[in-house]
């Protein structure tokens, strides 16, 4: 099947691999003045790289991806005389691997031999990723003529970046390196190039070098081995969106400096390719069953940076989860300290995710380490948490550059009520109370199993919690009765219907009655705009259908109301939402963005791009996964030897199946079709398996 192009919502094109990304135009070339560049660990280290033939930019034909770290582009290269059609064809090939290595074929179908001068000009600012997206004036870097290439060298001599080509290029000026090219009739010839950037932290270059390629240059240089598990879905788009979301979340796949064999997700490229707190905690969380070794790493990577002591700057505190880091030489321009612990959700999640992975099969003996990171991050829940008391946890900024507001919608106008007033801290969201709740509830699970002291507290705690929050929540208005929003600093209930009640359903906060109720407002036409869940409800003030919190539809967030929902049996809400979103996949790539506009289904005949939403986003990628374990309702507990399947009932496909998923040392093989029901089994493992009866 042929690959959909691959070109954003403004023209542009990106290619990922771990802690490097490169951001170009729709024909390859990366170009001054805005966000395009190839980035490395938060520092850009080109902002041009510009494909010339003889003087001139080839002219683009098609931009398309063959996988998350590379993309092929095709352009041509009008020929004086040689008539209307177009007789010289570029094809340029670029792979992301360390660093950045491209191949420039040029072929030439006319009958006349011809001589031709590649120029690939070049430049860099090495400017600090929030420098760029910032859109700060960053002087240019002078280039340095080195190794028959252009070298660019930060003043201080540590960032620096080499651009070599292959052939050698027969001259040079002061920003393009020229390569003299015979291209006889019917023939082709090739340019190659390869961008090796230097830091702090070392040297980053691509292991596929131009001298010498043996294998095509279209396969990621790093070779990984697809999951041993298969999805085949009726709807093929629902099967690429599965496929895309795997591939793009190795991707963004990176390691622990200090131990490689934890692996955890970056959040999303371009502005966020480093490990953050919540959206690592929650890409693992719904990459489970699929994916333990990621949850596994993800939670070693933020136990060695918990918090241990109290720190106005950085907002540490004992027991508390980080909400990002950044690297590289600039990290004091940044907006944020370089080790931030702003975030009020992560340290549940941890909990959380600790003891999902736990039932999904990570062993006992991998689990006990990580137990007083887990007592600690509980302690922090009716600690700092909590820092007035009262029972929930909320949030207010420690220093002046932290940020407003410490949910996952971060935005400064991301909490507001109906009437457009922003909330003022301390803010106690309605999501992270639901957190606190799972959390101790699975917390005191896992310290009774490993016959730790506590698990009675908090239990109790949690009935107290769930208590609390029936109180001072609940609201009731014109729009019916639902949760609020937050609290605000008054403990005021900030009203107005909001996507925030989606992620109640799962974990066990509100009863079956209260399930109802939030499952009719998610499923309103105010909420659900046809494509997804809006994160704000549009007769809200504050309502915009491209505002970043404030009305656009964020995937992530749609697909946790879907789990919710399927986990709360409301089929028909679950499978609308589940549906919008596997019908926007196509338009993206097929692949789910960070976030899109929420405009409505009959607004709008395709969904709306917001600007910068970054693709490929972590969480996103996940969503896809979580929708896939909601169709299919499965339920581990591994540590009590049982799999449930209760799968969304009538599904929301022909048929479904997932062959061969590795659950514990069993796998897994369940077909779900709408005319002969489910058909499940486990191969070469002893579990057992529960099948929820379904109507035929």
């Amino acid at each position: 099947m042929t690959t959909p192009p691959m070109v954003g919502p403004l023209g542009e094109v990106t290619c990922v691999r771990g802690e490097t990304f490169v951001v170009s135009d729709p024909n390859g070339d990366i170009l001054r003045g805005g966000d395009h560049g190839v980035y490395v660990r938060d520092t850009r280290f080109l902002d041009r790289l510009e494909l010339l033939v003889d003087g001139l930019p080839p002219r683009p034909l098609t931009a398309t991806d063959t996988g998350p770290s590379s993309a092929t582009f095709h352009a041509y290269v009008p020929v004086a005389g040689a008539g209307p059609d177009p007789t010289v064809v570029v094809e340029r090939r670029r792979v992301v691997d360390g660093c950045l290595h491209e191949e420039i074929h040029l072929r030439n179908h006319g009958r006349t031999d011809l001589e031709v001068e590649v120029g690939l000009r070049l430049g860099s600012d090495l400017a600090y990723i929030f420098d760029v997206r910032h859109d700060r004036e960053i002087d240019p870097v002078p280039a340095e003529h080195r190794d028959g290439g252009l070298a660019f060298v930060r003043a201080d001599g540590v960032d620096q970046v080499t651009v070599t080509v292959d052939p050698v290029a027969h001259r040079r000026d002061t920003d393009t390196l020229y390569v003299a090219c015979q291209l006889p009739a019917g023939q082709r010839t090739r340019v190659c190039l390869d961008v090796v950037a230097t830091d702090v932290y070392g040297t980053v270059s691509p292991p596929r070098r131009c001298v010498a390629l043996p294998v095509p240059v279209a396969a990621p240089a790093t070779p990984w081995h697809r999951p041993s598990w298969s999805v085949r879905c009726s709807d093929r788009r629902f099967t690429r969106l599965v496929e895309r979301s795997v591939e793009d979340l190795h991707a963004l796949r990176m390691v622990d400096p200090e131990a490689p064999d934890d692996a955890f997700c970056a959040a999303g490229s371009p502005w966020y390719l480093t490990l953050f707190g919540r959206d690592s905690l929650w890409t693992a969380l719904m990459s489970l069953p699929f994916d333990l070794t990621l949850a596994d790493g993800t939670l070693r990577t933020l136990a060695r940076r918990q918090g241990t002591r109290h720190d106005l700057g950085t907002e540490e505190a004992p027991g508390k989860i980080l909400h990002e880091i950044r690297r590289g030489s600039l990290t004091h321009r940044g907006d944020l300290p370089p080790n931030y612990y702003g975030t009020i959700d992560a340290t549940p999640l941890f909990v959380v995710l600790a003891h999902e992975a736990w039932r999904c099969g990570l062993g006992d003996d991998r689990l006990r380490p990580l137990l007083p990171h887990v007592e600690a991050a509980l302690g922090w829940l009716c600690s700092d948490g909590d820092s007035d008391a009262d029972g929930f946890l909320e949030y207010r900024k420690l220093q002046a550059r932290g940020l407003d507001n410490q949910g996952w919608k971060d935005s400064h106008d991301g909490v507001q009520f109906a009437d457009g007033t922003l909330a003022t801290p301390p803010i106690a969201l309605a999501e992270v109370q639901a957190y606190a709740y799972d959390a101790a509830r699975r917390g005191a699970e896992l310290l009774r199993h490993f016959g730790r002291p506590g698990a009675s507290g908090w239990d109790r705690w949690a009935d107290d919690l769930a208590d609390r929050f029936r109180a001072s929540f609940w609201i009731e208005d014109h729009h019916g009765r639902y949760p609020a929003i937050a609290l605000d600093g008054e403990k005021r209930a900030v009203d107005g219907p909001a996507s925030n009640m989606g992620h109640l359903l799962a974990s066990g906060l509100v009863d079956g009655t209260e399930a109802a109720l939030i499952g009719a407002q998610l499923g309103h036409q105010r909420l659900a705009s046809g494509w997804g869940l809006r994160t704000l409800a549009s007769d809200s003030a504050g309502f915009n259908p491209l505002g970043y919190h404030t009305g656009s539809v964020w995937p992530h967030d749609t697909a946790i109301a879907v789990w919710g929902l399927a986990v709360r049996h409301q089929q028909d809400v679950a499978t609308g939402l589940l549906r919008g979103l596997v019908e926007v996949a196509p338009g993206f790539s097929s692949r789910l963005p960070e976030l899109f506009g929420g405009f409505a289904r009959d607004e709008a005949p395709a969904p709306v791009p917001y600007p910068a939403s970054c693709r490929p986003q972590a969480w996103a990628a996940a969503g896809a996964l979580l929708l896939l374990r909601a169709c299919l309702g499965l339920h581990a507990d591994l540590p009590d030897g049982r799999v449930r399947i209760d799968p969304l009932w009538p599904p929301p496909f022909r048929s479904l199946e997932v062959t061969d998923l590795p659950i514990g040392d069993a796998r897994l093989s369940v077909r779900i079709d709408r005319d002969r029901g489910v058909d499940a089994e486990v191969v070469d493992g002893d579990l057992a398996l529960e099948v929820s009866e379904v109507p035929r």
